[in-house]
């Protein structure tokens, strides 16, 4: 029964998590807990395990907020690759693209796990208020202010699959080809790069700014020379990486490989046909749920 609702306990706590290695460990939990319990006595065990998940993911991520104020750099999410064996266990929706879980990382960890089982679950209200430990009216206060938050700041303008594709390939293409001019053409006026690294690879240790900075870095980093140094700091050799556009959380992303391992992926906000942000995670230990 337990692996009956796997799929769905992994959902919720990758989502409230942004980590599926943190992800696992929680529903790992939530069945040794399960295993304790007499079964028989459990009227609903989907409520029932998605409660003490919810619960367990909450906790963790109080844990991991303060742990990662030492964190070397900004912290990104980590991503998953949208194949069938990964997609299912996650459960995958537009709720997991990784410009939506860093919008989800603003909100406090009760909101975030409410806004996960509203928005992404739909799950009813009274049911998430048992599930959080809340009086019905509160936990729709915490949703309501949740979902303000999360519009506010996501992307006001949706950019359908095609066009994110074609545009991801552009990018490639006028980075590796280093071609500022075409770069700087993708770029919008208000473009950001964020680089996790995790002080374990070369990475910016600040967000950059400016369509000339950023394409300028990316640009660099895109070279012969740059790959080398890249992938030099991540222990691969440069003429064994490759460059490849993939599904990622989603949608289209460009990766870094060395045979089955990727050292990096590049994953793009467009908005009105621009790229408004760029999230590059290197940090090797983030990467190991994403398929070559």
């Amino acid at each position: 029964m337990f692996e009956d609702y796997r799929p769905l306990l992994t959902g919720v706590a990758y989502r409230v998590l942004g980590s599926m290695a943190d992800a696992e460990d929680v529903v790992q939990e939530a069945w040794l807990r399960w295993s304790d319990v007499d079964q028989r006595e459990v009227a609903d065990p989907r409520a029932y395990l998605t409660r003490v998940t919810t619960r367990l993911a909450v906790d963790r991520l109080r844990w991991a907020r303060s742990r990662r104020e030492a964190y070397v750099g900004p912290w990104l999410p980590e991503p998953v690759s949208t194949v069938p064996d990964v997609a299912d266990q996650a459960v995958l929706s537009d709720s997991v693209e990784l410009a939506m879980l860093v919008v989800l990382e603003t909100l406090s960890p009760l909101e975030r796990a409410v806004f996960v089982l509203r928005e992404a679950f739909g799950l009813p209200f009274a049911e998430i208020a048992e599930v959080i430990g809340r009086a019905e009216p509160a936990t729709r206060q915490l949703a309501r202010r949740a979902r303000d938050h999360v519009q506010e700041r996501r992307p006001r303008f949706e950019t359908d699959a095609g066009e994110r594709r074609r545009i991801t390939e552009r990018f490639l293409a006028a980075a590796g080809g280093g071609d500022l001019a075409d770069l700087i053409a993708l770029l919008s006026a208000d473009v950001s790069l964020v680089a996790d690294g995790g002080g374990k690879v070369r990475a910016p240790l600040r967000v950059l700014h400016r369509p000339e900075k950023v394409a300028r870095f990316l640009a660099s980093i895109a070279t012969a020379e740059g790959v080398r140094k890249f992938t030099a700091s991540a222990g691969v050799p440069t003429e064994v990486a490759e460059v490849r556009i993939a599904d990622v959380n989603g949608g289209p992303a460009v990766v870094v490989a060395h045979g089955e391992r990727v050292l990096a992926a590049l994953s793009l906000v467009i908005v009105a046909g621009r790229i408004q942000t760029v999230y590059l995670i290197a940090n090797p230990e983030k990467l190991g749920q994403l398929v070559a």
